[in-house]
């Protein structure tokens, strides 16, 4: 399982999915999402459409995207997944994923492992936090989320 905010998925996260997906047979990518709190550009639900489009454009067939709400553990439990996979960009996120690494192995009973998967190449250093503030600025993101992403933040800024 690779869960995550992705508000809005980027490039990055892709190659992350790409890379999980060519070591598993199945990857869930669990989009976390609290519906009693409005936070966030998009919605839980605009977030897993906009994944499945991009994950299906890509022609992965063992990605299934979720909504959770919750803890993560709680998701992985009730997907039955195996272990928890996550991205890494620079040894901050390092410092961040190993922490939660260890209270997600503590709090699954020692029965959740975490695959730490290293960003690299041109999508490595990208943030949802820098895409949206670039696309509410009418700044050009094209070279850093998949085409469905684009679209949407196009016609969410122009509201």
């Amino acid at each position: 399982m690779y869960p995550g905010s992705f508000d809005p998925v980027h490039n990055g996260h892709l190659a992350i999915i790409e890379v999980a997906a060519s070591l598993f047979d199945q990857l869930i990518v669990a989009v976390g999402h609290n519906p009693a709190k409005e936070s966030g550009l998009f919605t839980g639900p605009e977030r897993q459409e906009m994944i499945e489009l991009a994950v299906k454009a890509l022609g992965l067939d063992s990605v299934r995207v979720v909504l959770f709400t919750g803890l993560v553990t709680d998701a992985a439990q009730s997907a039955a997944a195996d272990c928890l996979v996550k991205g890494v960009r620079n040894g901050s996120d390092l410092d961040t994923e190993l922490l939660q690494a260890n209270m997600n192995l503590q709090s699954a009973g020692g029965r959740l492992n975490t695959v730490l998967l290293p960003g690299i190449g041109p999508d490595a250093l990208i943030s949802s936090r820098y895409v949206r503030e670039i696309a509410s600025r009418g700044g050009d993101v094209h070279s850093v989320v998949p085409e469905v992403v684009l679209d949407r933040l196009s016609r969410k800024f122009r509201e």
